[in-house]
């Protein structure tokens, strides 16, 4: 694996000389402006794979995107690579259908030293709750980014993630009442503790996430990445592609039905991604995340 291939991937150029935070942020931006979140592989009868060398295949030779255990794990080795101080740690995912936390800890996040002071990192939350730049460690700081302001609160040993939103304007009415639009103002993310995980504590998850039909990831095809002025996000059949503060409280967005024939054509011209063989695309309910 090298470093400057994953840099060519994203488009860094540098200059860099330390590992300090303005090069972190410019390096988290660029990947998840050029990196989709995507868990088409367990739509295309692909082999999933949590081993580093085959991510980094997939991710930067492949020209894919990745789930939170692939993308984060490549940007972890990344940051071990440029010279800064990480911690794997797992989240749990809310529900706000069940309105509760997963049972199991599904999602992978990184806590990143820097200068004395502690930040989040995620490159693969997707959609609208996917952060820019790493979050800073500090209970009840609010953090403005484009997709709105998030908010770390501490709760004994727990960190919970949120973020207050701008009202969504749809532009087709015919998804007016999409589950696709949240409506909250108020939307809690994920919770999670301090405590060092390793790779085998999310063997678990990744399991029931790629084989389960109960899972979110088996039932519905998603990929989604950030541009300049929002995200775009294929969810099934349904492609969109959102506009912060397209007004001044208002996102907006643009919602479509895609037909068979258009899948690979936006994959690749919308979303960067090579030609995916035998992909068949689900959009199923599903309540259970984990």
């Amino acid at each position: 694996m090298d470093l400057q291939e994953y840099f060519l991937r994203i488009g860094f150029s540098g200059p860099f000389e330390r590992p300090d935070l303005p090069a972190l942020q410019l390096v988290h931006r660029l990947h998840v402006m050029t990196i989709p979140f995507e868990n088409l592989c367990a739509h295309s009868q692909e082999q999933v794979s949590t081993e580093l060398t085959q991510i980094f295949s997939k991710l930067v030779h492949q020209r894919r995107g990745g789930c939170c255990y692939e993308s984060n794990l490549l940007f972890a080795w990344v940051l071990g690579q440029m010279g800064y101080t990480y911690t794997v740690l797992g989240a749990r995912i809310y529900n706000f259908q069940l309105k509760a936390f997963s049972q199991l800890e599904g999602h992978l996040i990184i806590r990143v030293e820097v200068a004395g002071r502690s930040y989040i990192a995620d490159v693969s939350f997707g959609l609208a709750d996917q952060i820019w730049e790493p979050l800073e460690l500090v209970s009840g700081k609010e953090q403005p980014q484009p997709g709105g302001t998030f908010c770390l609160k501490e709760d004994g040993d727990t960190w919970v993630l949120e973020r207050t939103t701008r009202t969504p304007l749809v532009r087709n009415k015919a998804f007016a009442n999409s589950n696709l639009v949240v409506r909250s103002p108020v939307n809690i993310i994920f919770c999670f503790t301090l405590q060092p995980r390793q790779l085998k504590d999310f063997h678990a998850a990744v399991n029931f996430l790629t084989t389960s039909p109960k899972s979110l990831y088996t039932n519905k095809s998603m990929c989604s990445l950030v541009t300049p002025t929002g995200y775009r996000a294929l969810v099934g059949w349904v492609y969109l592609e959102v506009t912060f503060a397209y007004q001044e409280k208002f996102d907006l967005m643009e919602m479509r039905r895609i037909t068979e024939a258009e899948v690979q054509d936006v994959l690749r011209e919308r979303f960067g991604l090579p030609t995916i063989p035998n992909l068949q695309l689900r959009d199923n309910r599903v309540s259970a995340i984990l």
